[in-house]
């Protein structure tokens, strides 16, 4: 399997050999930035006609295809129409609250986004408490949301706010329990050692019957905390117009559109690294052969294939289940799936220590 390390020291190699260390740690920061913007946007816009053409199909339709082959340049459509909106100054805001909103939210994201290991040796962000602080930072998102429902001054906003942050606060714990069983599983809460000791097999294979369990709880809680369908509440448009971004207009507004998708990814990325992977190929212990044929598949390809699948999955419960209201959202969250992702944990704790596992 290619290591992209190989590249990522060739170049760090090149510019240290011909000006001072700090002049090269400087220039690497800036193409780190603008790769991960880079990503983000090319990623959000992919998703936004992912998630169309994935309606579309689940609707029995063709969804967008007038601008470009196949209606694939719509997107592009979309975001040059966002950027030429006009940022409009609302009276009775909190100004200085309402503007820096979008950027704590997008914020959050994209540090999220720099802590998955795409592959082999293409990693931005690796600390040995890597899975702590991706819970730390995801956290932050929900203050941008509750700063934009509270500072725009209407009654719409505020209701949304306050239903995405009791939502988003509720879900995170089942959403964390769900990683640390596996983290009581791996180990470790390095995110590149989870990846390795998944070298052998999958956690969702080798964690037996709480690592399943843990998968599931972390797919609905995953949903209900990117704000997704059937558990989408905060942006319920028939009753709160947009929910907490109702009055955010132009650049603004396509930060919170550009946040949600991303978060998609982000969850759906964090799901393959804890119970499928990451970007370890599928090997099967015994089989040398299928393992080598495995390994030619590039390690980036494994992961952003896996990620996309589960975000099919997600996208799949929004086109599939009504929604639901506010009091059903929260006591199945803290009735049942929090209950049930606690005593699974237990149960987790109790097959490492006896040894019942693959």
């Amino acid at each position: 399997m290619f290591n992209f390390g190989i590249i990522t020291n060739w170049f760090n190699n090149l510019l240290t050999g011909c000006m001072p260390d700090w002049l090269a740690v400087t220039i690497e920061c800036v193409v780190i930035a603008v790769l991960i913007l880079l990503t983000y946007t090319v990623l959000a816009l992919f998703y936004i006609l992912y998630e169309r053409k994935l309606c579309a199909w689940f609707q029995c339709r063709l969804g967008p295809m007038r601008v470009g082959p196949w209606g694939v340049l719509q997107v592009f459509a979309d975001m040059f129409k966002i950027l030429v909106k006009e940022l409009i100054d609302l009276k009775g805001t909190d100004k200085f609250l309402f503007k820096i909103a979008p950027y704590i939210v997008i914020t959050s994201s994209v540090v999220m986004l720099a802590c998955l290991p795409w592959g082999l040796g293409l990693q931005i962000i690796n600390y040995n408490i890597g899975i702590f602080f991706i819970l730390a930072v995801s956290s932050l998102g929900v203050l941008g949301i509750l700063l934009a429902g509270w500072s725009s001054n209407n009654k719409y906003t505020l209701i949304g706010a306050m239903r995405s942050g009791a939502q988003m606060i509720s879900y995170e714990i089942s959403l964390g329990l769900a990683i640390i069983t596996i983290v009581i599983f791996a180990g470790t809460m390095n995110i590149n050692e989870l990846v390795w000791e998944q070298a052998n097999g999958w956690f969702i294979f080798r964690g037996h019957v709480p690592a399943i369990i843990a998968f599931i709880i972390y797919v609905i809680a995953a949903t209900a905390e990117t704000n997704r369908g059937p558990f989408d509440l905060p942006e319920a448009e028939h009753e709160l117009t947009a929910g907490y971004h109702t009055e955010y207009s132009g650049i603004h507004f396509g930060f919170f559109y550009l946040a949600e998708y991303l978060n998609l990814f982000i969850v759906s990325g964090i799901a393959s690294l804890m119970f499928l992977g990451g970007w370890m190929p599928l090997h099967v212990p015994g089989w040398d052969g299928f393992n080598a044929i495995m390994d030619y598949i590039p390690s980036i390809v494994w992961f952003v294939g896996k990620a996309f699948f589960i975000s099919f999955v997600i996208i799949w419960f929004k086109w599939t289940f009504p929604r639901v209201r506010i009091d059903q959202l929260l006591a199945f969250e803290w009735k049942y799936l929090m209950p049930f992702a606690l005593a699974n944990m237990l149960l987790m704790a109790v097959f490492v220590a006896l040894g019942w596992h693959f």
